[in-house]
């Protein structure tokens, strides 16, 4: 009597077990959740209480909020998912679910689905805190916002995993963990560029901070769409996107 050969759960649920799992992991990693919760709420807190965002057309809270948000979209796509990526590529768990039923689409599906999963929380979570702060986003501009906060989490992901995937793990923690800081403090993605030294304003539009951070005050304070700066931001992402696909070692 031969066993009966059990049949692969199909491709959406896999990926959704993966998106879980993946999430999970990065939610009980304390590094992870200090750079993804509390570092942002620690830069929205001290953005409202000094005179750092005054003058620029708005409450503090309300030019605060956009690029907090923008941050810890940054912080989970791009840190968080690359340093993760690096080690489970040197410790050969990349190369050993690539080869499983889940397959290397659905991996990659389901470390998109884990930033998204995270970034949902975080952004609940940041409302949790500005709202009584006094944030009063643009009605008009919520739903553009989202969007264009799911567009900036695609773009950082692609760089994160280009990073991951193509350097040592080792590397990937430095570069990542820099970048998160030479971005959120000179990348336009939380102070405005109009407030960083003049040498620097010409060229934090054309980053993805800048480009998120611009796009989500323009969303929330005015809620308009910055079309220039959604195109930016898809931009990184095909660009990032197909450099990694080019050049990703799984192993």
């Amino acid at each position: 009597m031969t066993a009966a050969i059990q049949e692969p759960a199909p491709l959406l649920r896999r990926i959704l077990l993966q998106g879980k799992y993946e999430a999970r992991t990065m939610l009980s990693n304390g590094e992870q959740l200090i750079l993804a919760v509390f570092l942002p709420l620690l830069a929205l807190v001290g953005l409202v209480v000094t005179p750092l965002l005054d003058g620029l057309g708005s409450s503090r809270v309300n030019i605060a909020v956009p690029g907090i948000l923008a941050l810890c979209a940054m912080s989970t796509a791009f840190t968080g998912q690359g340093i993760a990526t690096g080690f489970d590529r040197r410790y050969g768990v990349l190369r050993f679910l690539s080869t499983t039923p889940l397959g290397r689409a659905g991996l990659i599906a389901g470390k998109a689905l884990a930033v998204l999963a995270v970034l949902v929380i975080q952004t609940v979570v940041v409302t949790a805190v500005a709202l009584p702060l006094g944030w009063q986003p643009n009605a008009g501009g919520i739903l553009t916002g989202a969007l264009l906060l799911i567009l900036g989490a695609a773009a950082f992901t692609a760089l994160g995993l280009l990073v991951a995937g193509t350097a040592r793990p080792e590397a990937t923690l430095a570069v990542t963990n820099l970048l998160w800081i030479v971005l959120g403090a000179l990348g336009g993605i939380v102070i405005p560029g109009e407030r960083l030294p003049a040498g620097i304003q010409a060229v934090v539009p054309y980053l993805p901070s800048g480009a998120l951070g611009d796009a989500l005050r323009d969303a929330f304070i005015a809620g308009t769409f910055n079309g220039p700066a959604a195109l930016i931001l898809l931009l990184w992402t095909v660009i990032a996107g197909a450099a990694a696909i080019r050049w990703f070692k799984w192993n």
